[in-house]
């Protein structure tokens, strides 16, 4: 792939995206300003050459990302980092005992003073370690006010932000992503961002990779085609701003929060090309496979995205949605089915009501079912759909769940099990489940 914009960026231009997943974008915001090879002896516009790498320089081919910055002035351009009080994030995930029950949580309310998308963000989950490059820190958000002057990236890993409330301008140093509700924005680790607020009020996820990089899955039996479709990932072209004057750099750095100033936006990058780069992808567009005949596929035919581990076909994340669509198998009991795995399983609503639960998740909520704890459709659930006439096919709709799964146990954090939104009765949905055994009717 190889899309260039050749216009100076400015505040008033429309958006404009590079299509495509892990290809080699080239753009520039001013003509000339990407040099004939990556590090002459000096550059166009008189901007330094900078390369950020997210892989190892020896990762395979396929795998390595890297990309080539054509910038005002270098990142290492700030004063030393402070640490700060980091509120209710964090990366420790052994504060407090982790519970084997089913947990859920109602929406996180929305502020009531001022306050941006990192001063609103709160972890509620996780496990592993940017320490051990390995498992993921689980985060929600709630802002009423944008980031002016000052920007955040994160040295422990990659961010997957999915909104739930409220549309998001993300401007990074590649250039700027708009996300709504129903799509989800990867911003890779290291890479300098700001968030704005294009509506009064936003909340939502995060998933906080600290493994390796998300990418699309293999499709195996599948084929081709199905799933998310690499065309449908959008990145941005070259923006830039030159702006001197007061700005606060902030970081996640080893668990912490870290603060720098600087006399410049950091968001100076004129020209890059490379294939690490923020991207968004819009959920609606994901290509979702079932069963036509009976039974249904495990709920892995729904994922998005994946961070492989160190073990063969076992994923360090997946990212997994729950989108509309059709289901036409016949004699089968249609909403997932009860259940208890390996895996770990971090669940969000987005949007509309969830199938295999009647009420008491909303959207903006979340749940937890971690290794081998039982879980399910809910007693209201279990009895429509065992009654339900499977001769014909049911549309569900209106609806956008997804899933941050895990090979780990994922450990809520000491905030997550004292916080008022933690639904006490959760256990109760399954306490209507009556015996129906009877020996003597098959």
């Amino acid at each position: 792939m190889n899309a260039v914009s050749n216009r100076v960026a400015t505040h008033a231009e429309p958006l404009q995206y590079q299509s495509g997943f892990v290809n080699h974008f080239t753009t520039e915001a001013l003509p000339g300003a990407l040099p004939p090879h990556n590090s002459p002896q000096r550059c166009a516009y008189g901007l330094y050459a900078e390369q950020i790498s997210g892989t190892a320089f020896t990762a395979p081919r396929h795998v390595n990302r890297r990309s080539w910055l054509y910038r005002i002035r270098p990142a290492a351009v700030h004063r030393p980092f402070q640490r700060i009080e980091a509120g209710h994030v964090t990366s420790d995930f052994t504060a407090v005992p982790t519970p084997p029950n089913q947990l859920r949580w109602d929406p996180l309310p929305l502020p009531s003073v001022p306050t941006d998308f990192i001063e609103g963000l709160v972890t509620v989950a996780g496990n592993g370690g940017p320490q051990e490059q390995s498992g993921c820190g689980i985060h929600l958000y709630a802002a009423n006010r944008s980031m002016t002057n000052r920007a955040f990236y994160n040295a422990d890993g990659e961010m997957l932000i999915v909104p739930q409330l409220g549309r998001l301008s993300l401007i990074t140093e590649l250039g700027r992503l708009t996300v709504e509700p129903m799509e989800v924005a990867v911003v890779p680790r290291g890479i300098r961002f700001r968030v704005e607020l294009l509506d009064s009020t936003a909340r939502g996820y995060v998933c906080e990779n600290f493994g390796a990089d998300f990418r699309l899955p293999e499709l195996g039996p599948i084929g081709s085609n199905g799933l998310a479709n690499a065309r449908d990932f959008l990145a941005p072209v070259a923006w830039y701003e030159d702006q001197a004057g007061k700005y606060e750099l902030l970081t996640k750095f080893m668990g912490n929060m870290w603060r720098a100033e600087m006399d410049h936006s950091p968001f100076d990058v004129v020209a890059w090309h490379g294939n690490y780069a923020p991207y968004k992808y819009d959920l609606r567009k994901f290509n979702t496979i079932g069963s036509i005949s009976y039974d249904h596929p495990d709920p892995s035919i729904f994922l998005v995205l994946h961070s492989v581990s160190d073990t063969p076909g076992v994923s360090n994340i997946d990212f997994v949605i729950f989108p509309p669509r059709w289901l036409a198998m016949e004699d089968t009991f249609r909403p997932p089915w009860f259940h208890r795995n390996i895996a770990s399983e971090f669940m969000g609503l987005i949007e509309g009501v969830y199938d295999a639960k009647a009420e008491g998740f909303a959207p903006g909520g979340a749940s937890l079912h971690n290794c081998m704890i039982g879980h399910g459709p809910d007693a209201g659930t279990f009895e429509k759909a065992s009654n339900a006439d499977t001769s014909k096919p049911h549309h569900i709709t209106d609806t956008m769940a997804f899933m941050f799964e895990t090979r780990r146990v994922i450990r809520p954090t000491r905030f997550a099990l004292e916080t008022a939104q933690l639904q006490a009765n959760y256990f109760q949905c399954w306490q209507g489940l009556k015996k129906n055994f009877n020996p003597q009717q098959p």
